[in-house]
């Protein structure tokens, strides 16, 4: 395959040679997640992957923070992003940008799939989980506590 065109078919929130992944390996701190590598892991030359993640009814993306900023554009459904000490309405194209060791989680309340499109630097920091501390903070925040998931399973960091 030339790394210069790659086209992908699209249909039904799936891209024709894209593998639906499961969200992370560890399955304790998320629920009901899938990604999909759309650009970034089949041999193009970029500096940036494009990924798809949906989020299923009553599902919700790990509460996590990490070096990296990424670009984060709802294209199916509506969810929540909890960023920082905020919470954000996420409908159809709308876009947000987490920069650097912002807290987040992505959250589905709605009974439709909750998908968006999220553009990341290719050489990037894993992510972290929240110390207790951090956890704490974020919870001082009317908004996030109503909304924000840390199943019990959530291993809290000292």
């Amino acid at each position: 395959m030339s790394n210069k065109v790659r086209f992908l078919k699209f249909s039904d929130f799936n891209w024709e040679g894209v593998e639906v992944k499961q969200y992370k390996d560890e399955r304790n701190t998320w629920l009901n997640v899938s990604r999909r590598v759309i650009v970034g892991k089949s041999g193009e030359n970029t500096k940036f992957h494009v990924r798809y993640f949906e989020i299923a009814p009553g599902g919700y993306s790990t509460l996590e923070k990490h070096r990296h900023e990424h670009v984060v554009i709802c294209v199916r459904g509506n969810g929540l992003a909890v960023a920082g000490d905020d919470v954000y309405e996420m409908n159809f194209m709308d876009v947000i940008y987490i920069g650097s060791n912002v807290p987040h989680q992505f959250i589905n309340q709605s009974d439709e799939p909750f998908g968006f499109i999220c553009i990341v630097d290719a050489k990037r920091d894993k992510p972290k989980l929240l110390k207790r501390s951090e956890i704490f903070e974020l919870l001082k925040s009317e908004k996030v506590s109503k909304v924000v998931r840390i199943p019990e399973t959530y291993p809290i960091q000292v």
